[in-house]
């Protein structure tokens, strides 16, 4: 492995699409009206940086622990 990371992160509820984290673009995607209110605040509240810091960092890290597990 290089040692890249890319990934993304979606959420749904009911079966149905609701926001996804793209980490490329570092920007959330909101799925429709009601996800868009998620989507502003997520913005204001800088989730963008803690989901980077998780995809980026804490679940490599886990994988390879877990993946070493067997």
């Amino acid at each position: 492995s290089n040692g890249s990371v890319r990934g993304s992160l979606r959420g749904g509820y009911d079966g149905w699409d609701f926001i996804s984290f793209e980490l490329g673009s570092k920007s959330f995607v909101a799925a429709d009206d009601a996800a868009e209110i998620t989507r502003r605040r997520w913005e204001d509240e800088n989730m963008a940086e803690r989901w980077e810091n998780y995809l980026k960092h804490i679940c490599p890290e886990w994988l390879r622990k877990y993946v070493g597990y067997g």
